[in-house]
């Protein structure tokens, strides 16, 4: 018995402060111990940046100006993963956006920013480092599989706000992430089919066009005019999934990815 008593005594401090760390509001506790199988994760789409800074410039302006991202990727040797807001929390990385029908990509999303330079001069752009490539698949895997985020909701910057935005940029990976499952492709042998049908019979009208962009997923004009806004959302798509040439202009190859496009 007396060994009973001592046993308890011993347990008390334990028993303290497990109930001084559960959750209470307005001094009221918070049962935790049931949850509902009725939830998803708010977390819909993964985007991903390049900061057009060095990483001691990117870290000032993501942690301590009116921008930030969830997670950052530096340009060392090797790489450094900074976390720079919980993925519970809002980060401000995408702005002004629209990725099929949701404007409010903060919201929605997950931003990770890579430290890379972007454009330098007309058509020179600053590579990515397989280490930060490499670093980028682990992370964004690891995103994908917790939140369930589908490949289409996979994108650049410059896919959900291609009237200011370019980066990721031309030389940023995407069929590479693709083949490790990160974001969607084209069905390679459709592209060149819908190619040469289009080399063919000649390519479809602009509003046809634009009606497969959105289709797409981009937030384009239907007025049947090749306008600036839609060069831009083009050359956007062209960036993503045709880099050899982005700037814009319809053509048969352009159209073939689009309409071999996996969803």
């Amino acid at each position: 018995m007396r060994n009973y008593f001592r046993l308890a005594l011993l347990a008390i401090p334990f028993i303290l402060t497990a109930c001084s760390t559960a959750p209470r509001i307005g001094g009221h506790p918070v049962i935790t111990d049931i949850e509902a199988i009725g939830q998803n994760s708010r977390v819909r789409h993964l985007v991903l940046h390049y900061t057009s800074a060095d990483t001691p410039t990117s870290l000032r302006v993501l942690s301590q100006k009116n921008v930030s991202s969830h997670y950052l990727i530096t340009d060392e040797t090797p790489p450094r993963l900074y976390r720079l807001v919980d993925e519970s929390q809002r980060a401000w990385h995408a702005g002004v956006s629209q990725w099929y029908h949701y404007k409010d990509l903060n919201t929605s999303s997950i931003g990770i920013e890579i430290v890379n330079a972007g454009k330098q001069a007309e058509d020179q752009w600053t590579p990515y480092t397989a280490a930060q490539i490499e670093l980028l698949i682990t992370l964004a895997q690891d995103i994908i599989q917790r939140h369930g985020i589908t490949p289409a909701n996979i994108v650049g910057h410059s896919d959900i706000a291609p009237q200011r935005k370019i980066d990721p940029g031309p030389l940023f990976p995407w069929e590479q992430l693709a083949a490790h499952g990160i974001g969607r492709w084209y069905n390679a042998q459709q592209a060149l089919q819908w190619q040469q049908y289009y080399l063919d019979n000649g390519l479809p009208s602009y509003l046809e066009i634009q009606q497969l962009l959105k289709k797409a997923g981009y937030a384009v004009p239907e007025h049947g005019q090749w306008d600036r806004a839609s060069q831009n959302v083009l050359a956007a798509f062209q960036m993503h999934y045709r880099p050899s040439r982005y700037d814009g202009l319809p053509d048969a190859q352009t159209l073939g990815i689009l309409k071999a496009l996996r969803e």
